[in-house]
């Protein structure tokens, strides 16, 4: 389809409103006054309306004028950002990475490694989305993230995922200090944990099977949205479970949380970084080299 506005005419408009005359616009963009002319003349002519008013001593924008150079600027930027990200993209730069995140770890720990990320200086939009249990290998299967940082080792769906270990996770049962279930005899056993609503944090998985580690049977659930919420839930005592050792250092330290024998443990999770194996994006790699090792994820892994 045809269209009048070029996005040369733009040029030609933007520059005669920042110089304040048709002369200045000619300087600016090496050409000749008369050129100038011609082009908002054609411009004039192609849309049947008057983009300046000549009536006085000096050449003004109409209004029809003023709204076609105040759009015109959005598309002279939006041309300027698809030149500039499509030779960012035939480097080998993603223009955005988004990143996928376990809720079993805190965002924190990314933190340092996008501020590393930033000081290069490479123009590249980074997302962070938090999922919880399968929701970090469902949003990495339907590539709603790019990498997934804290992916478990149990619910990896068949694909072409390439994987490296992060390390443990540790979980402990914890209630609040002025649950009844504090000064219980231990080990706990089911039939004294079923009587508690369990605090879980929701699956984010939208088409892999939702996770339930830790739920006894016919115990009610007091569902929240994240791990840092299902914390909260238990450290206020509405709720008991399962926590990752890690996250409630303070608050066992504090006596806030208490951690209880229970009859039947939980044993550790494996989490992994996790990508498509085909995807070589030279941020996703970035990510993936400096994450290995990050001594931020690494110290929550750790007691």
């Amino acid at each position: 389809m045809h269209t009048a506005i070029t996005i040369d005419a733009l040029k030609v408009l933007d520059a005669i409103d920042r110089k304040g005359s048709f002369a200045g616009a000619a300087a600016e963009l090496f050409r000749v006054p008369s050129a100038i002319s011609y082009t908002v003349q054609k411009l004039e002519e192609d849309l049947d309306v008057d983009i300046y008013d000549r009536s006085g001593h000096r050449a003004i924008l109409t209004p029809a004028g003023r709204y076609l150079l105040e759009e015109g600027r959005a598309l002279l930027e939006a041309a300027e950002n698809l030149a500039h990200t499509t030779k960012q993209v035939a480097q080998g730069w993603e223009t955005r990475l988004k990143i996928g995140f376990n809720s079993l770890l805190p965002a924190q720990c990314l933190f340092s490694a996008i501020r590393d990320f930033h000081a290069l200086d490479v123009p590249v939009d980074v997302q962070v989305v938090e999922e919880v249990f399968a929701g970090a290998w469902d949003a990495l299967q339907s590539r709603r993230v790019d990498l997934v940082v804290g992916a478990d080792h149990f619910s990896k769906p068949a694909g072409n995922f390439t994987t490296m270990i992060l390390g443990e996770m540790e979980f402990v049962f914890a209630v609040a200090a002025s649950h009844p279930l504090a000064g219980a005899t231990e080990p706990l056993s089911e039939e004294d944990i079923s009587d508690y609503p369990a605090a879980v944090a929701a699956d984010t998985s939208r088409s892999l099977p939702p996770g339930h580690a830790g739920i006894f049977h016919r115990q009610r659930t007091l569902t929240v949205a994240n791990i840092d919420q299902k914390i909260a839930i238990q450290e206020s005592g509405l709720g008991v479970g399962w926590l990752p050792k890690a996250r409630i250092h303070s608050q066992l330290e504090a006596g806030t949380l208490v951690e209880k024998v229970v009859h039947e443990p939980r044993q550790p999770i494996v989490l992994h970084l996790a990508r498509h194996a085909e995807d070589q994006g030279k941020a996703l790699m970035w990510f993936w080299d400096r994450l290995q090792d990050d001594a931020d994820i690494q110290s929550w892994l750790r007691e």
